[in-house]
């Protein structure tokens, strides 16, 4: 199954988990504790429960490899190196504080490197999405799209995104040696959708974060003409032990 015809079924579920979130996010959800102790509330349980067998069924042979699942401790071999990546709900500590910068992400890895990928967010039903083969768009809730592409940066004045959630003094001083113009704050995997969509220029990350938390928009970010690397410059592979991701440095340029 080639990559263009795989965008609009991947869009379609991940608006249908979006839905499930929003009915969690305006009635409420208990949430608890996992082992690593990150929350996790019924929203992702149930979300990650309508995108798995969605994406089984659209690609039989391809492994899904999702956070709630690999937390249980039922994760698929990932041998042949494609596999789907799904955080059913991305910026869990925004849902539970009330905050908007939530989504959903499902990203598809082949040969270590993310080659499609769509990041939604439940609130306002707008969404990202992207492929090699197809480039990078948003689209609105109504499916309106429109093409979108990382921008030529003014280096003199970075706009610099980085965690609202995850903060720590090495990321601290990592921004403070660069030229920053703007600092944005947001949650989730948004802000490598601020770079896709040329509205920032660099996302540092010196903390934990996990392969389903960043395949998604990684690869939004590829389509729209952006990079991803290691903090010390070598390639951003996937298919990692435990899939833990080092720290990296997310670029429009």
């Amino acid at each position: 199954m080639s990559l263009d015809s795989m965008i609009d079924p991947v869009i379609e579920v991940s608006r249908q988990a979006g839905k499930i979130i929003m009915k969690y996010f305006d009635e409420g959800t208990s949430t608890t504790i996992k082992a690593d102790g990150s929350p996790v509330t019924a929203a992702d349980q149930d979300a990650e429960n309508i995108i798995i067998p969605v994406l089984r069924d659209l690609t039989p042979s391809i492994p899904v490899v999702a956070e709630e699942s690999a937390a249980a401790g039922t994760l698929p071999s990932t041998n042949e190196n494609t596999f789907w990546l799904v955080d059913p709900l991305d910026g869990t500590k925004e849902f539970i504080n009330r905050r908007t910068d939530f989504t959903v992400n499902i990203g598809l890895i082949r040969d270590r490197r993310p080659v499609l990928g769509v990041v939604l967010t439940p609130y306002d039903g707008r969404l990202w999405a992207g492929s090699e083969t197809m480039g990078a768009f948003t689209a609105d809730f109504e499916g309106s799209r429109e093409v979108i592409s990382t921008r030529k940066p003014n280096e003199e004045k970075l706009t610099v995104v980085a965690s609202r959630s995850h903060r720590s003094p090495e990321l601290e001083d990592y921004i403070e040696r660069l030229n920053v113009g703007k600092a944005v704050s947001r949650g989730s995997s948004l802000k490598f959708c601020l770079l896709a969509s040329g509205q920032a220029d660099i996302y540092p990350r010196l903390g934990p974060t996990m392969e389903w938390d960043t395949a998604a928009g990684h690869a939004v970010l590829l389509a729209a003409g952006g990079r991803l690397t290691n903090f010390n410059g070598t390639p951003f592979e996937y298919g990692k032990p435990e899939f833990k991701n080092d720290w990296f440095i997310a670029y429009g340029y």
